[in-house]
């Protein structure tokens, strides 16, 4: 029973589960953001109604989603006060800075062109609007970014001095908290993965109304637009992912280590990457494997004859390190283990590159299909594009489960064990009330996002109104502008 109602246990289950929803929404508001952005810009470039059409359909998939983002985020800031409060102590005046920065620079400057933007359809001129949007998409990944440099500090601290009097951390460097190698290359993998489930969204709500034969001519460039989107985007979140893995190495190396689930230090050949393993139920003796020779090695040192550290020599590294000394008390872990768990750290890792690679494999496929303009496909080949959608979102999620699991004992690497940043006065049982409570409330709140979402997709591009009627036909044809709010 002690077990069940341990708190620390219980208040990362809390942050991480929503943490991953909240994660949900990010992804697909940042990608989103400019693939609208790039349909309105063909619009305005080229005249044509379906693009203005596409603009205003998922113009509104990303409006629904921003506004779920929104409210988990600001209910996942309240966990660093109720749970993780000696956390929030200790390095509140690092971490704080770029939260800051993300909500009085990046989210007012977001939200203020987004608000232009959804009213300024009728009041602003075309080319006017039309900044409104590529600003608010600089304003989501400004937010990103800043969000990513608080996180960096947890997986690489730097930037800050130790006040041994006051027992917290201060801020040294703004610069070099913003500027965290972590941050640098965390930054465009994440931006890269959000583009692919954007796209692979798009390439869903095309394959369902094309399946139905519904808005061919619309749902056509969107399926390829989306294709192209999610391929370019995977080939951009592997290289940022090989420079990630690198500086992850380099500041983290058990996390590597656990993601190989190698024990013992090797080099070169040895060095190889399993692309499925089966062990002893400690994980720590490998049964059965398939590998890729010096794979490993090239990952996490980008060179074939590199050495990859393993779990038992960093183990007693970094014992000898952390458990010996008068700090001790915030660095050492009370069992004395420095390595995550090791399965989920293992399968997190693949399970985030096979899912992803899924998903790009469907896009090839289908751009060559429908290399012709072909759409006479078997109904099962659109079913499989539907429910390809999940794939990205799936991957981000695992990723982030591999980048803080992997990460554990620390909440800040080197500095403090998780067990330590807990909120001392905070009984197990009240931390499991607020969880099942958070978990009844973001069910809800799923469900209502889920069922406005696919309203919206099942709609369809919406009618636009014209000049001298609404029906099309007549006059010139041209658009007319003072109407377009009214989609909304």
């Amino acid at each position: 029973m002690n077990e069940f109602l341990d708190p620390v246990a219980l208040a990362r289950w809390q942050f991480g589960l929503t943490t991953l929803y909240h994660f949900i929404f990010v992804p697909l508001t940042i990608g989103m953001a400019l693939l609208v952005a790039i349909l309105q810009t063909a619009w305005v470039r080229t005249g044509k109604e379906k693009y203005l059409r596409l603009t205003k359909l998922f113009g509104k998939v990303f409006l629904i989603n921003f506004a779920m983002g929104v409210v988990t985020g600001i209910v996942q800031e309240f966990q660093f006060g109720m749970n993780w409060s000696n956390y929030s102590r200790f390095v509140g005046d690092i971490f704080g800075a770029p939260l800051a920065m993300e909500g009085l620079i990046a989210f007012f400057f977001e939200a203020t062109f987004i608000g232009l933007w959804i009213f300024g359809w009728d009041k602003l001129p075309k080319k006017i609007h039309l900044m409104t949007i590529w600003f608010t998409w600089i304003g989501t990944v400004l937010s990103a970014y800043f969000i990513l440099a608080a996180n960096a500090f947890m997986q690489n601290p730097e930037g800050f001095v130790l006040n041994e009097e006051r027992g917290r951390a201060e801020l040294e460097s703004i610069s070099d908290v913003l500027l965290n190698p972590v941050a640098l290359t965390q930054f465009p993998h994440t931006i890269f993965a959000s583009l692919m489930f954007a796209g692979v969204v798009l390439v869903s709500v095309a394959a369902w109304h094309l399946k139905r034969n519904q808005f061919v001519d619309e749902m056509r460039t969107t399926l390829r637009f989306g294709a192209w989107t999610n391929i370019i985007s995977f080939i951009g979140v592997g290289l940022s992912g090989h420079s990630l893995g690198l500086v992850m190495t380099e500041t983290q190396p058990m996390k590597m280590a656990a993601a190989e689930a190698m024990y013992n230090t090797a080099s070169g050949r040895d060095a190889s990457f399993s692309l499925f393993s089966l062990g002893t139920p400690d994980g720590a003796h490998e049964i059965f494997s398939v590998r890729i020779p010096y794979l490993a090695s090239f990952l996490a040192t980008n060179s074939l004859d590199g050495t990859v550290e393993g779990i038992n020599d960093l183990q007693a590294e970094y014992t000898q390190m952390y458990c010996g000394g008068a700090d001790s008390l915030l660095t050492c872990p009370t069992d004395g283990s420095f390595v995550p768990i090791v399965w989920v750290t293992y399968w997190a890792f693949r399970w985030m590159i096979g899912l992803g690679a899924i998903a790009a494999l469907v896009s090839v496929v289908g751009l060559w299909l429908t290399r012709k303009g072909n759409i006479e496909l078997p109904k099962w080949t659109w079913t499989v594009a539907i429910w390809t959608a999940p794939l990205p979102m799936l991957a981000s999620l695992v990723g982030w489960v591999f980048t803080e699991m992997g990460r554990q004992p620390w909440i800040v690497f080197g500095v403090m064990t998780t067990e330590q940043g807990i909120s001392p006065g905070v009984p197990g049982w009240a931390v499991l009330v607020s969880l099942a409570a958070f978990t009844i409330v973001y069910g809800a709140l799923a469900v209502v996002e889920f069922g406005l979402i696919v309203k919206a997709v099942k709609a369809g591009t919406p009618e636009i109104a014209r000049v001298g009627g609404g029906d099309g036909t007549d006059g010139s044809g041209e658009v007319d502008q003072n109407q377009l709010a009214t989609v909304y």
